[in-house]
């Protein structure tokens, strides 16, 4: 079963129910697909990498990444289990982005828009995706 690493740069404590809820809805969906770990890191560079597993691809929402679709995420994750890859690392970082030596960590760098979301809200949204990615591998209709 895929390891899905998830790596959120300076979070801290998070006292909104309703991002906690979404959260657990996500994680829960996703445990029939993946094995997802949460990883809260403080917000520097060398935080963020020491996090990193050594073997995992890696992925960084960047702003300056590239825009996929559902539908293309969904052959991305599909494309990286084939090459040989049972776990990937998708990496939050903190509000000021990423130093060049994280980016520089990544295999790829995922943009989900222009615009700058905050934090809690993105892990909901990079959750609902990777459910969405994860149920069109599997033929499911969530898409639909």
């Amino acid at each position: 079963m895929l390891t899905v690493n998830l790596i959120c740069s300076g979070t801290g404590k998070v006292k909104d129910t309703y991002y906690r809820e979404a959260w657990a809805e996500y994680e829960k969906r996703l445990s029939a697909y993946c094995k997802l770990k949460n990883i809260e890191v403080g917000e520097s560079d060398d935080d963020i990498i020491n996090a990193i597993p050594k073997r995992s691809y890696v992925i960084a929402l960047c702003i300056n990444g590239k825009q996929l679709s559902s539908e293309e995420l969904a052959k991305k994750i599909e494309d990286i289990e084939v090459q040989g890859s049972s776990e990937i690392t998708l990496i939050i970082g903190p509000s000021e982005g990423f130093g060049k030596r994280v980016e520089d960590c990544a295999d790829f760098k995922l943009s989900f828009s222009k615009m700058t979301f905050p934090h809690r809200l993105m892990r909901v949204i990079l959750l609902e995706q990777l459910y969405r990615a994860m149920n069109i591998n599997a033929g499911g209709k969530y898409h639909k």
